[in-house]
């Protein structure tokens, strides 16, 4: 009897808490669907904002494209080594503990790097002591600023039923989405008097130390048993999705006897193609996206005033996010795209507005191109994402989700640098690059990805 009455008492304490298969009606409350919503949102909306604003800083530095980008890199190195290892971790510890790592690593490294870039401005650092220092300073996003992302999505996972996970994971997702138009929006509001181009990262790192507070006081700790253990849902983005609770020992397969969960490899069969598209796509992403605010800068002769080249930054990525949200709000639940289809008309779309980019010359040109890019990717990346979580069991999404946001961080390492690289060497060569890496995924997705019909049907049987 005292047991029973135990498990009434946690019930009514946790209106979240789930079943032993998962399958239950448990859902978030809006508070704390919310605050999830603001973790990821701020740290989306931080990065764009700072992304729009550093072609003007390196202009106004005298450091050329190149180094600009390639200041990203060991941050984008530490974020693909890091963020399976805080995923693994957040099964042990619980995922609020690295949701508030996360956003520590986010607010560290934003404040430092404005620092950074300020010292530089206003002359008291040399143009490469200031970048040094500044890649030093971002480094801190990715070792720390990774925790965040896996740990969000494996609270919502674990502590919702899967008639209601589909829906939280959607508006979670949708949360990086309105965070890049947010981002490069606000940002020349935030370019004030007496910090000029380094405003923004401090009206950011101001925001999230706000959200940090908010995450202390307000999201209860969890201290979850191993990778959200229950149902799987099949893409938290589309609407042919399998919202059957799917028999519980397809998951349960995945564990062993003492309970455990056995790590999951980057090789794994079940994920490799999807790693591959990941990776080929996302190399075309941040190549095309690394160079976009150079090439504004260039088409529209701001290069002697790079101060005013902040809103014309802002506005291309502001298209390209709102198009991202289209996608990702509007045509995937509409047409019901599965994760290959999505694949495969996202990177396609995306090379369509790459070559428009390549001969666009005047900012209504370039907007276009970018939104019709962004649309693409928009598509892609929930795409991917989705199937790399339908290829393995439930009690594997923690660990799922810490590979892809690896693989989105290792996207970044070289991508951005020798995609501006190429850009300053010959813009035909370096659009041509983009283009071979679309071509690419085209191919491997018709030949290697699991049918849509097919990868939703695995998961029922």
């Amino acid at each position: 009897m005292s047991d029973r009455l135990s498990d009434k008492t946690m019930n009514r304490a946790d209106p979240t808490r789930l079943d032993s298969t998962g399958a239950g009606t448990a859902s978030l409350p809006s508070g704390r669907l919310v605050l999830l919503f603001t973790v990821s949102l701020v740290t989306a909306a931080g990065n764009t904002a700072m992304q729009s604003v550093m072609p003007s800083i390196g202009t106004a530095l005298k450091v050329h494209d190149f180094w600009i980008s390639l200041a990203y890199t060991w941050s984008a190195l530490l974020w693909m080594i890091c963020a399976p290892m805080w995923a693994r971790r957040s099964d042990r510890r619980g995922r609020k503990a690295m949701m508030a790592i996360g956003l520590t690593g986010f607010i560290f490294s934003f404040g430092l790097c404005g620092l950074a870039l300020w010292l530089g401005l206003n002359g008291i650092l040399s143009a490469i002591g200031t970048l040094i220092l500044f890649a030093v300073c971002r480094s801190l996003y990715g070792g720390f600023g990774s925790a965040a992302p896996p740990a969000v999505q494996a609270y919502v996972a674990s502590r919702t039923s899967r008639v209601e996970r589909t829906k939280s994971l959607s508006l979670i997702s949708s949360s990086f989405g309105l965070g890049t138009v947010i981002g490069p929006t606000l940002a020349p509001f935030f370019i004030l008097p007496g910090v000029g181009l380094v405003g923004p990262f401090l009206a950011f790192t101001l925001i999230a130390v706000a959200v940090l507070i908010a995450l202390r006081l307000r999201l209860p700790d969890d201290t979850p048993a191993y990778a959200a253990k229950g149902d799987v849902i099949a893409a938290p983005f589309s609407a042919s999705s399998d919202s059957r609770p799917m028999p519980s020992d397809s998951d349960e397969g995945a564990v062993t006897e003492s309970g455990a969960v056995p790590k999951l490899s980057w090789f794994d069969q079940r994920l490799r193609p999807w790693m591959i598209a990941g990776l080929l796509g996302g190399h075309a992403q941040a190549a095309v996206m690394g160079l976009v605010g150079f090439l504004v800068l260039d088409r529209l002769g701001l290069r002697a005033n790079p101060s005013e080249g902040a809103g014309p930054v802002g506005l291309v990525m502001t298209s390209g996010a709102l198009a991202t949200l289209l996608a990702q709000w509007g045509l995937i639940p509409v047409l019901h795209l599965g994760p290959r289809a999505s694949c495969l008309w996202g990177i396609s779309l995306a090379a369509v507005g790459a070559a428009i980019l390549s001969v666009a010359g005047n900012l209504h040109a370039i907007t276009i191109a970018v939104a019709l890019i962004s649309l693409g990717f928009g598509l892609f990346r929930p795409g991917f994402t989705a199937g790399a979580s339908l290829a393995v069991s439930r009690a594997e999404q923690s660990q799922s989700a810490g590979i892809v946001a690896s693989v989105n961080g290792a996207a970044y390492i070289v991508a951005p640098a020798i995609g501006v690289w190429l850009y300053g060497h010959s813009p035909w060569i370096g659009f041509g690059v983009i283009e071979l890496l679309c071509l690419a995924v085209v191919v491997l997705g018709l030949k290697g990805l699991t049918r849509d019909d097919d990868l939703i049907g695995q998961r029922r049987t």
